[in-house]
């Protein structure tokens, strides 16, 4: 994240992201798939580290294999063909606000403290040693003698889909396919992101 200044002084934390150049390498009719959508595909892959797959879905596009791929559901029949390319100017010049679309950062596996915000057992004291952040009781008894499902417990934590709704977008630098938008977007440095207006 950066920080820019506004107009009225105040320091507002922001977060940049490079969105483009996209290209086209599927447009879906409902003729043929049944449903009308667009594939994009960004970021430059190897060749040797594409499958024969992909390579021969992007060679159909005519362009070189790409990391990441994402679907969008609309109608641009007529609008796109396979090959054309989206800039963050085509897409983004107008729209005021986006949700962005990542995938959280991994933490492992946690404990109901850090995981759930659990207090702990409760003080030092009345014999209890190294319980200060363990769950507790879990609230069964001889019946139903089992734990219900959906208990918070510890466990894996993170590396989930995570959506933001209603970021504001900052400013546009067209030239170098750069969105500035108002806060944080989920995920570490470097990762893959999906921008819905």
């Amino acid at each position: 994240m950066i920080s820019v200044f506004g107009a009225d002084g105040k320091n507002i934390p922001c977060t940049v992201i490079e969105a483009g150049p996209c290209v086209v390498t599927q447009v879906r009719t409902v003729e043929t798939d049944g449903y009308e959508a667009v594939q994009l595909a960004y970021d430059e892959k190897k060749e040797k580290h594409t499958s024969k797959a992909l390579q021969g879905h992007f060679a159909k596009a005519g362009v070189t294999p790409k990391k990441k791929l994402a679907e969008f559901p609309a109608d641009f029949q007529g609008e796109l063909k396979l090959g054309d390319t989206l800039t963050v100017a085509d897409v983004f010049t107008d729209v005021k606000f986006i949700d962005v679309v990542g995938t959280s950062k991994g933490k492992g596996f946690q404990g109901v403290v850090k995981r759930h915000g659990f207090a702990g057992v409760g003080g030092k004291t009345h014999g209890q040693h190294n319980r200060l952040r363990h769950p507790g009781s879990m609230g069964a008894s001889s019946w139903p003698s089992r734990v219900f499902p959906g208990m918070r417990m510890a466990g894996h934590m993170g590396a989930e889909r995570v959506k933001v709704f209603n970021l504001e977008v900052l400013k546009l630098i067209p030239e170098n396919n750069l969105i500035i938008v108002k806060g944080s977007v989920p995920g570490a440095k470097g990762s893959y992101l999906i921008l819905e207006d």
